[in-house]
């Protein structure tokens, strides 16, 4: 029997705000422990919680960027369940009236046709503590963070509508870009400000009805994400063939031995509106100037760099998927350089060169301008490619301008032609059996002779001069 997977996808995203939802205690998760707490996010008795302004915004254009409908009248609830993470025995989350509802984002699957993903609803919701798990001799003990508890999340939850781990996939890296252009959130999973659940389940293919779904979590990066779908799918298809029934619970995806792992029964505490957060009516003028704040999205400044710069689908995308590198490009263009040179140089040297020191673009020392310095010398055939790249390098030590590296480094380009023909005479008159090569119609002979020539300058000779020179020498030769 064949079998076909049905996932949905839960996204929980931290916004970016100074403060937490409720309170105005620094949102600063990674401090020391406990250190940003105050009776609110310690939940005491009588403390009573304010929703912050600041984050109503930030996910109110969250909503928007992808398309979700901001609802007018929208409410918190107390979702109960008993965990020590959660001393009050409830979360303060949006269940019966959430922000937003609708929306979605185009994505491709693998055949490369467009598919709209379609998104539920999005609500907001207060994070909980952390527990950490720590032992002391033989004694194992669990501590309690509130450093996290109370910071402002919005849950994203989307349509049963992926089929694929590749698509699952491609829905979250469109998201993050879109997240990142309306500035809401970093969305890293690695640092814990985007976190994912699948719900999986799989069914003969073909059929209609929906078999029991498995949640899966503890997913820490998108590539995780569909490696523990594709396994989810696998380990139900086996059990279903096998007629073994498929329960509803959680289980973990271990990245190490690449296999999901049960965790515990699925477990739906009651939800009841809250008393003590007001009901949130959001007036349409709210609403619109919100939406008058939304940036040029992805897809459209995608199109507009094919439009504006020339350049294919594939690298208009590319360029436009990240905010800091589209805007780090169009900088570049700005200061003069041809999109085809910025946007290859870009991607090919200096966001690798990023990556690998673990910094982010736009923090990082190489800024637009002397980025543009470098690429300017190099168009104008002052230094050549490979001066380009160790001067690119050096430019991450300190705060010198190229101009000033490539001086003290000796990497100007030769492009004299006295002195190029000089070095050129040498070569041809020492390489006489190359030139007969040449002369007997071998054209390799030719790329050979420029290598010699290239040698003889130490590198500094300019390619181009070099082969026309070299050109005309020989032709007055042979």
């Amino acid at each position: 029997m064949e079998f076909e997977a049905v996932i949905g996808l839960e996204i929980h995203i931290e916004l970016n705000c100074p403060t937490k939802l409720f309170c105005d205690c620094p949102n600063r998760p990674g401090d020391e422990p406990n250190r940003n707490t105050c009776p609110t996010c310690l939940w005491f008795p009588g403390a009573i919680p304010r929703l912050s302004q600041a984050a109503l915004e930030k996910a109110a254009l969250l909503c928007l960027g992808l398309g979700a409908e901001i609802q007018p009248r929208n409410a918190f609830d107390q979702k109960v369940y008993y965990y020590p993470d959660l001393p009050k025995g409830y979360q303060l989350s949006q269940a019966h009236l959430p922000l937003a509802r609708g929306g979605g984002i185009e994505i491709t699957d693998e055949n490369g046709k467009l598919k709209r993903a379609r998104i539920h609803h999005v609500h907001m919701e207060e994070d909980v503590a952390r527990l950490v798990h720590e032992i002391e001799g033989r004694t194992p003990i669990s501590l309690v963070d509130f450093n996290r508890a109370g910071v402002p999340l919005v849950e994203i939850v989307t349509e049963p509508d992926f089929s694929t781990p590749h698509e699952a996939i491609e829905f979250l890296k469109a998201l993050r870009a879109q997240v990142r252009y309306v500035g809401s959130s970093e969305c890293s999973m690695e640092n814990g400000t985007m976190r994912v659940d699948a719900n999986i389940s799989v069914r003969p293919r073909g059929a209609s009805e929906m078999n029991t779904k498995v949640e899966v979590k503890n997913m820490n990066s998108i590539r995780h994400v569909g490696d523990a779908i594709a396994h989810e799918i696998g380990r139900q298809s086996a059990s279903v063939q096998a007629g073994e029934a498929v329960t509803l619970h959680t289980r973990l995806w271990d990245p190490d031995k690449k296999v999901t792992l049960p965790m515990r029964a699925k477990f739906e505490g009651p939800c009841i509106p809250d008393p003590t957060v007001p009901t949130i009516e959001l007036s349409r003028e709210w609403i619109d100037d919100m939406r008058s704040r939304l940036p040029e999205m992805p897809a459209t400044r995608a199109a507009r760099f094919v439009a504006q710069y020339g350049l294919s689908g594939e690298e208009a995308a590319f360029l436009s998927s990240d905010p800091d590198t589209a805007g780090f490009f169009e900088a570049l263009t700005a200061e003069g350089i041809a999109p085809r040179m910025a946007m290859h140089w870009l991607a090919t040297q200096l966001l690798p060169a990023i990556k690998e020191r673990r910094q982010e673009l736009h923090n990082a020392p190489v800024t637009p301008g002397r980025f543009a310095a470098l690429l300017r010398m190099l168009s104008q055939d002052q230094i050549n490619a490979n001066a380009a790249r160790e001067v690119l390098l050096r430019l991450f030590d300190g705060d010198q301008p190229p101009a000033a590296i490539v001086d003290a480094c000796g990497f100007r380009q030769v492009s004299d032609p006295e002195a190029l023909g000089a070095l050129i005479d040498k070569v041809v008159d020492a390489e006489a059996a190359a030139v007969a090569d040449l002369r007997n119609g071998q054209g390799k002979a030719m790329g050979f002779l420029i290598g010699r020539v290239m040698q003889a300058s130490g590198g500094k000779a300019n390619p181009k001069i070099v082969r026309e020179l070299l050109g005309k020498k020989l032709e007055a030769i042979l």
